[in-house]
């Protein structure tokens, strides 16, 4: 993988540090979300009764507009949320690798530590678990915790600042879509995008969803490497 060479970032007013989960607190390059993304397909293929092609065309439609392929089946077909989260995220997590520097490296920053993700929080653990940061975070906010309403929608974030009374000023929000910095940005928390190494391709990703968002004004920061970046946090 190819690293970015970036200055050092200012950071020292943040507080609070909330992450993204997949493909953010793990490499995307590691693959474990293709797994899930293609249950996806799967439990949309035997839900509306779909070949492979024309299932995988409407998931990604759901993806696109309604921010989570879940989101898009409750509105179209009332699916109970809780057996697709059980089905989608029934996977092998043996690709990610433990990252005990990485680990080390989210336990000494200053301040509260969060993930939020449109995941639910049993994927969160199963995947903090590989990590080694069980006890990494002072809380989870999972599509739960967000009444299914999922990033990048503004209420996903609202719910999550005041259930837990940040200071968006105060506040980074770490994600590998830029799409999902959009509101963090506008209300006035810092932004990184952390992104795949130069020349990552999986025939399951469509080239939107590997954005970077170069001269984007919501993006303040890219990286390709988490733990790099934090540790030029000095």
């Amino acid at each position: 993988m190819n690293k970015m060479i970036l200055p050092q970032p200012k950071l020292d007013h943040v507080t609070d540090w909330v992450f993204d989960l997949d493909n953010t607190l793990y490499p995307r390059e590691c693959n474990l979300f293709a797994q899930i993304d293609i249950r996806i397909t799967h439990y949309v293929m035997e839900l509306a009764r779909l070949d492979f092609t024309a299932a995988r065309e409407l998931q990604k439609t759901y993806y696109r507009d309604h921010g989570t392929t879940l989101k898009g089946l409750m509105h179209t077909h009332d699916i109970d949320p809780d057996d697709y989260l059980s089905q989608v995220h029934a996977i092998d997590y043996s690709p990610v690798a433990p990252h005990p520097n990485l680990v080390a490296a989210i336990r000494a920053l200053p301040g509260r530590k969060f993930i939020f993700t449109n995941a639910d929080a049993a994927h969160a653990r199963s995947v903090l678990a590989r990590l080694g940061g069980e006890d990494l975070f002072e809380a989870i906010f999972d599509i739960r915790s967000a009444r299914f309403q999922p990033k990048p929608l503004h209420v996903a974030y609202e719910a999550f600042l005041e259930n837990h009374d940040v200071d968006p000023s105060r506040a980074i929000m770490f994600d590998d879509l830029e799409k999902n910095l959009v509101v963090p940005h506008e209300r006035g928390m810092t932004t990184v995008q952390v992104v795949a190494g130069d020349g990552f391709i999986h025939e399951q990703v469509d080239e939107w969803e590997l954005g970077r968002g170069h001269e984007l004004a919501h993006v303040h920061h890219i990286t390709d490497d988490l733990l790099g970046f934090l540790h030029r946090l000095g």
